[in-house]
């Protein structure tokens, strides 16, 4: 008590009582009461302090002390305006409610809604924990472009641009993994990167056209360590941030506790989607079943891997809520995952499902460039006229790469989950968003007005 401080904050309560005022000061750590009186700071000073409005930035000095109801208090000596707020805070602090408003306006969700004002913290807590667990088990962190000539990596639509004096097309970035692996290459043996990745596709509830990813590779390892790998890491991260491995999620509680459930692809698809493998040997088939199942979208045209992955989608994922490992995917599916020599149609591929979402991949990396090269050019035909090979890649292949098991991890799902979020634009600081009509726009002034 007694002793001197100076802090900074924001307005966010005020109250005078004739020759005094009490203001409540907030930062991201918290609430600090202050104290003003006329006799102290001046009839000029006393008067500028009760026009401070909501909202304000203000830096304080003053010295401790305790009112009669026990609230730690400042005694204002001197204060500076630091920024004036020449906008009313929403609903008198009490936060934003409604949905949309909360995503246009993310720098008011998180200074008035707590729950969203945690997401960043969490996201920081959640990259520390990761990037501290991979640096244990003697990963490097390392950085690949986001720009590319050609996109690669995964099957996705990539954003484009173009570089004006190199007269080049460039492409955004949807997977940094043939750069990872072309470090593979280079002899470097663990390896990961987290950063964000782009595809130029839809938007919903579990997916941003921009999105956070890390992989990882491990030089001699398969998809079986890294399947040992992913357990411990998820699992520590969990256990890190929630002091316990059962978590709520949307109404229910998910158990993370060691080992998880692992199934192989066609398993799934029988034991809870009802769905053999047999009776999808062909299009024909999958067509066949998709109409007994009530599956919508599926056509002859659509494509055989496509076709399976969508009644998956239908009728298996959602019912994957505690973490459970789906194994040995069909080739059709994985372009880049080492064929498994028994049944040469599957590859030794997993992907990790937890509240009824894929969080991670992971493969037995391909390192053949003579079968890699015939899956590039499968993939090219299916595509439309422009699709081009990764020549660069495919020649780091033939200087041999060792055989490896790679991940990758939505950085953003996870978050869902750990944070109980529904929506990946709940995790996300500035989410996508279709921008307003005219008349939209309009309305909303006019309501202000």
């Amino acid at each position: 008590m007694g002793k001197r401080v100076e802090t900074a904050g924001r307005v966010v309560r005020f109250r005078r009582h004739g020759k005094a005022a009490f203001a409540d000061l907030w930062d991201v750590t918290g609430k600090i009461q202050i104290y003003a009186k006329l006799d102290r700071l001046g009839e000029a000073g006393f008067h500028s302090f009760c026009q401070l409005d909501l909202g304000d930035i203000l830096a304080v000095s003053g010295s401790m002390f305790t009112t009669h109801t026990g609230e730690l208090t400042i005694s204002v000596d001197s204060y500076t305006l630091l920024a004036k707020s020449l906008r009313e805070l929403p609903e008198k602090w009490h936060g934003l409610k409604d949905p949309e408003v909360r995503e246009r306006k993310r720098y008011l969700d998180f200074l008035t809604n707590p729950e969203a004002r945690r997401i960043p913290f969490l996201r920081s807590e959640m990259l520390r924990r990761i990037r501290e667990f991979f640096y244990s088990h003697g990963f490097i962190e390392v950085q690949t472009p986001l720009l590319h000539p050609i996109p690669g990596g995964a099957a996705a639509t990539p954003f484009q641009t173009y570089h004006e004096a190199l007269n080049l097309p460039l492409y955004l970035r949807i997977a940094p993994e043939l750069y990872l692996k072309r470090l593979l290459v280079a002899g470097y043996e663990k390896i990961f990167e987290i950063g964000p990745c782009f595809r130029n596709e839809g938007i919903s509830r579990k997916h941003n056209p921009e999105f956070i990813m890390l992989e990882a590779y491990q030089a001699y390892a398969d998809y079986q360590s890294m399947a040992d790998l992913m357990e411990e890491l998820v699992t520590s991260v969990v256990f890190a941030i929630h002091h316990r491995l059962d978590i709520p999620w949307q109404g229910v509680t998910l158990s993370f506790q060691r080992p998880w459930k692992r199934l192989t692809y066609w398993q799934a698809m029988e034991e809870i989607g009802g769905i053999s493998r047999d009776e999808c040997g062909g299009m024909e088939g999958v067509v066949k079943v998709a109409r007994r199942l009530g599956v919508e979208g599926i056509l002859p045209e659509t494509g055989w891997g496509k076709a399976v992955d969508e009644l998956f989608k239908a009728r298996v994922e959602s019912h994957l809520q505690n973490p459970t490992f789906i194994l040995n995917y069909p080739i059709a599916l994985s372009p880049l995952a080492r064929r498994i020599p028994h049944d040469p149609a599957l590859v030794y591929r997993f992907e990790v499902f937890m509240a009824g979402m894929e969080i991670i991949n992971a493969f037995t990396e391909l390192n053949d460039p003579i079968d890699q090269r015939e899956r590039f050019l499968e993939q090219v035909r299916e595509r439309e006229a422009g699709a081009a090979l990764d020549e660069d890649f495919l020649e780091a292949l033939e200087y041999g790469m060792p055989p490896a098991g790679g991940i990758g991890i939505g950085l953003d799902r996870f978050l869902m989950v750990l944070s109980n979020s529904p929506s990946i634009r709940d995790v996300i600081a500035f989410p996508i968003l279709r921008p307003k009509t005219p008349t939209e726009a309009s309305s909303e002034i006019q309501k202000k007005d």
